[in-house]
């Protein structure tokens, strides 16, 4: 498949730099999974398009100041570092800028409390790196660090947790879930109150999410491998509404990945890895819809959100939300796919 088929135009004006005042207030589009009906509406009014006996799965990952820069020891060269995830103790799998600078042995200051190792070299501009520092790593994180924010966000972030949904529990992700960031605990309260179950499962969000598509056939790319958790409780829960014939409203399309790796004639409880690549031509095995943020040109998710309703559902209803002035990606407004 050709990745061109994955464009399409975009002002930059639509592009939110910042997120809304009230989580809720975003706007939602209610996109048929098998016509081009479109229906305008506001995220706060969600509940209404669920039911009782629905299974609303959320995404309870947490970003954490990810991302750090430092000088390289010998040279002074300025240095950007991303980390993505921990593989062993104090050794990080990181995203560094500029990686050419950076090989085995080098070491990278970050502070007085902070220095990493470059102990391993991978392809695409990923290092392994120890970190080595004085008192609790994710204390000086949250001193020295900043939140990874999207390259297509250039206004500072005010308020580090609006970079996380309310439910988020457990550190780890690079990236935050964004289609999470609408909802308030008044919002979930009220779902729940309908008779709607919600589950929480865990994706920490890396490479395999947000890292773009550069092959021209689609069928080239590979994912990166991200980590993932379902707990016994939720895979009970799930399995439940599986077995009473429950819609699976996933929250998110690193849910949709998760539900979608896991599930082979039920859901297993572990943790797990995935780097499963979904589009176009891909049959679903559990998930019934989909609620999601619009999502950049020519990326994975695109894909995913293409092969979940069909290519030119998807074109159609990205138009739609350009021409209506809909604000785009992670500080964004929504869509509701059923």
């Amino acid at each position: 498949m050709d990745l061109k088929q994955f464009d399409y135009e975009l002002p930059e004006e639509l592009i939110a730099q910042d997120p809304l005042s009230k989580r809720d207030s975003s706007r939602l589009l209610v996109v048929s999974k098998t016509s081009n009906e479109l229906k305008d509406d506001t995220f706060s009014n969600i509940f209404s398009y669920l039911k009782s006996g629905d299974c609303l799965v959320l995404n309870d990952t947490k970003v954490f100041p990810a991302r750090l820069y430092g000088k390289k020891e010998s040279t002074l060269a300025k240095i950007e570092v991303l980390m993505l995830e921990e593989k062993s103790k104090d050794v990080y799998e990181c995203l560094v800028k500029p990686a050419k600078r950076i090989k085995e042995k080098d070491i990278i200051i970050f502070s007085p409390l902070l220095i990493a190792e470059c102990v391993g070299v991978l392809e695409e501009g990923i290092r392994l790196l120890l970190f080595k520092y004085n008192g609790i790593l994710l204390e000086i994180l949250e001193s020295i660090g900043e939140v990874p924010l999207p390259p297509y966000i250039h206004k500072k972030l005010h308020n580090k947790n609006r970079y996380n949904t309310i439910y988020a529990s457990f550190l780890g992700s690079a990236a935050a879930p964004t289609a999470g960031l609408h909802f308030t605990n008044e919002l979930l309260e009220k779902i729940s109150s309908i008779g709607v179950t919600i589950v929480k499962i865990t994706l920490h969000v890396g490479l395999g999410t947000f890292r773009p598509v550069m092959e021209d056939d689609i069928m080239n790319h590979k994912m990166h491998e991200e980590k993932y958790i379902i707990t016994k409780e939720s895979a009970i829960v799930l399995n439940e509404a599986v077995k009473n014939n429950k819609r699976i409203i996933a929250v998110g399309t690193t849910v949709i990945r998760t539900l979608e790796s896991n599930y082979n004639n039920g859901f297993t409880y572990g943790e797990y890895r995935t780097n499963i690549f979904i589009y176009p031509g891909y049959k679903f095995k559990i998930v019934d819809a989909l609620i999601t943020n619009f999502h950049l040109p020519k990326s994975t998710l695109i894909m995913l959100v293409s092969a979940f309703s069909s290519l030119e559902i998807i074109k159609n209803a990205y138009k739609h939300a350009v021409d209506n002035k809909y604000r785009f990606f992670s500080f964004g407004d929504s869509m509701f796919i059923s």
